[in-house]
């Protein structure tokens, strides 16, 4: 049974008002001093004997009494006062008792006192009976609940083929990828459903306790987006595939690619390639040339010193011999078993068993697995994590490791950097003519017509110049607040890092003496810390 908390009431009588104050029962609050005295300053009562008053409210003696002024003859009624919550949704009430001889207050006067204070929605009928059964005072009941607004229900959509980009290939139990069961690539089977609509449901506003609509959150509508090779139900809510070939997810939008497949090299028999779908390739790609493909690229064999382009995955099951001049781009995900002297860059993250000597580049992570999984020489960029089992080698090879920021932003920042320096030696160069010009025009010195042309030409190059430069600097200024902010990027070596290799999380570079081995280095407070792995 809940308890009941401590109140007072006034008694009035012949010899004056009286404050009576009583004691909480079993797990009820004491009443505070400050509600006492804003209910007696509520009733004019101002001249009684604040020591007094205290005691009594602070005293574990029930029904104590206390003095506060003289009686006018009026008795005081039960009375409620109402307070609101911030958010308006809420009226809690307290009621005090009336004095001998007052009234109490009936369901009718609670409702009414309400009304007058404009609370009108969500009148807690239960509970202004439970008060008028229970009457406790110095309690809140909530009389009043506004109507929380019903928020709508967005559309979704949901995919029957694989959408996630970053779905890691499968490892055999040694640690190595496994070429041969690649699972980031969806196939899709001709008539199969891609994708089902699930439309919005609409909301439903609400009312604070004042009566005042409260919107409820606009749903928000989807409908499919679909390319070629798709056909749609005729309630709209269904796509599917007219082919049998690969599903992939760009930007909200379905598309499905029939497969271009070359059964031998690309070479001097086939020529370059360039297709809107996925391509399988059965052999190898030969130096010097290209392959361009919209969706997927698949290889077999071994990419040479080529130019291969992809709008989705890459993936070479032997690997990559770049001969410094090969170069691998895909806006998807990279997997290879090695990168030799290669230029390798993805808009995803990079899987592969070794890299050597190359420019290697991955807006999220790039992974070196396997029983070698080494990282030595070249420049290896990532997102947010580099791993792998060797970093560098015993013969010192310089190997640079950057993460903690994307690729394309690094390169961005240099790129501005650069430019400030050159437009500043670019405008250090044109300042003497102009200064040389107006000492000229100072001392009244005659000026050819052609001078004057010259140097108003250098005068607009100037000004073009040093307008370029603030926005040039206010683009650098905010990337290099973005490069400087802390962040988890990491770098993990499941064996030996060794000296000549260097690590740069965002803007802190490390370069390591030694050999460090099982550890991983962490960007803390401005510094590269390393830990054990």
């Amino acid at each position: 049974m809940e308890g009941r908390n401590g109140y007072f009431k006034l008694d009035m009588r012949e010899t004056g008002v009286f404050l009576v104050v009583y004691a909480p029962e079993e797990e009820g609050k004491p009443v505070e001093i400050k509600e006492v005295i804003a209910y007696l300053d509520e009733k004019k009562f101002d001249k009684y004997d604040l020591k007094a008053v205290n005691s009594a409210v602070n005293s574990e003696k029930d029904s104590e009494e206390v003095y506060i002024g003289e009686w006018n003859g009026l008795y005081e009624n039960e009375t409620m006062e109402v307070n609101v919550s911030s958010d308006k949704m809420m009226a809690f009430c307290r009621f005090y008792p009336p004095s001998n001889n007052g009234k109490n207050m009936t369901e009718e006067d609670i409702l009414s006192e309400l009304r007058m204070l404009k609370i009108i929605v969500g009148i807690q009928e239960e509970e202004i009976k439970k008060f008028l059964k229970e009457r406790k005072y110095c309690t809140n009941y909530v009389l009043a609940k506004g109507k929380p607004p019903v928020n709508g229900t967005d559309a979704t959509i949901e995919y029957f083929f694989n959408t996630n980009p970053n779905l890691k290939p499968k490892k055999n139990e040694d640690g190595t990828v496994d070429y041969h069961d690649l699972n980031t690539i969806s196939r899709v089977e001709k008539g199969q459903v891609l994708a089902k609509l699930h439309e919005a449901v609409k909301g439903c506003a609400g009312q604070d306790v004042f009566g005042t609509p409260i919107p409820a959150r606009q749903e928000k509508n989807k409908k499919l987006e679909y390319g070629n090779n798709i056909s749609i139900s005729e309630d709209k809510t269904e796509i599917y595939s007219e082919v049998t070939g690969h599903a992939s997810l760009v930007n909200g939008k379905v598309f499905v690619s029939d497969v271009f497949e070359v059964t031998a090299d690309v070479d001097n028999t086939t020529g370059d390639i360039t297709y809107d779908g996925n391509v399988s390739i059965k052999g190898n790609v030969k130096s010097g040339f290209s392959v361009k493909a919209k969706g997927d690229i698949v290889i077999d064999g071994v990419v040479e010193g080529a130019v291969l382009f992809a709008g989705g995955q890459i993936i070479v099951k032997r690997g990559i011999h770049g001969m410094n001049k090969g170069k691998v781009e895909a806006k998807g995900n990279i997997i290879t078993k090695f990168i030799e002297n290669a230029t390798v860059i993805s808009e995803g993250f990079i899987e592969a068993g070794s890299i050597l000597h190359s420019q290697v580049s991955a807006a999220t992570e790039i992974r070196v697995s396997g029983k070698k999984g080494f990282v030595t020489g070249g420049v290896i960029r990532a997102g947010s994590l580099v791993e792998a089992q060797t970093i560098g080698s015993d013969m010192g090879t310089i190997t640079r490791i950057e993460v903690g920021v994307a690729p394309e932003v690094k390169e961005r920042y240099n790129f501005l950097q650069k430019q400030i320096l050159d437009t500043n030696k670019e405008l250090e160069k044109l300042k003497p003519i102009l200064v040389n010009y107006s000492e000229r025009v100072a001392k009244k010195e005659k000026i050819n017509p052609a001078t004057i042309a010259q140097v108003q030409t250098v005068a607009k190059t100037y000004k073009e110049k040093q307008e370029e430069i603030v926005k040039v600097r206010e683009e650098f200024v905010k990337l290099h607040e973005e490069i400087q902010l802390e962040t988890d990027a990491k770098v993990n070596v499941k064996g030996s890092v060794y000296q000549g290799a260097s690590i740069t999380i965002s803007d802190v570079s490390y370069n390591v003496k030694g050999t460090v081995s099982h550890s991983k280095f962490v960007k803390k407070q401005g510094e590269i810390v390393v830990k054990p792995l």
